[in-house]
């Protein structure tokens, strides 16, 4: 009787949690075709402002989805534009100093190796799920940076739903 009861248990048990779990997770991902939309749009909107740049496009899993190096771009921003995608798909915010540092405080050193503190990497997000990262290189000032990538994303932001 005893091990009845407990098979009879043990079977609603198992009936009850795989009805939960029958469904599997949705999951967004970054297209090709919204990453280079999104790296096309970047260049053109540092080109308006007079910036020549380095954009690199990233997936879910940092891989490397869509990148441009615009004509007269310098050859650190590759590297630099990689390492501002690096850092948020780290950190899962924009690349650049801690929210909380205080005004006028310079930038810690980096807190991972390939990572840096530097304005100009955007998370891409579709609600609060980090689908790839954005990020610009090449600008005078970070600021700059994410001025450009921000206003990709905007012209995107229809697609990110």
């Amino acid at each position: 009787m005893k091990l009845t009861c407990s098979f009879v248990l043990t079977a609603a048990a198992a009936a009850f949690c795989s009805g939960a779990f029958a469904q599997l997770p949705t999951q967004k991902m970054l297209t090709l075709d919204v990453a280079e939309t999104i790296a096309q749009e970047s260049v053109a909107k540092c080109r308006a402002d007079g910036y020549k740049v380095t954009v690199t496009v990233v997936d879910s899993g940092n891989v490397l989805k869509a990148f441009l190096r615009d004509d007269g771009a310098g050859n650190g921003t590759v590297e630099m534009g990689r390492m501002k995608a690096n850092s948020v798909m780290a950190f899962g915010r924009p690349s650049g100093p801690p929210p909380n540092l205080p005004a006028g405080t310079p930038a810690p050193p980096p807190v991972l190796p390939g990572t840096v503190n530097a304005m100009g990497g955007v998370p891409i997000k579709v609600g609060d799920q980090l689908i790839g990262a954005v990020s610009v290189s090449g600008a005078p000032g970070g600021e700059k940076d994410a001025a450009c990538a921000n206003a990709a994303l905007a012209k995107v932001a229809d697609k990110l739903k």
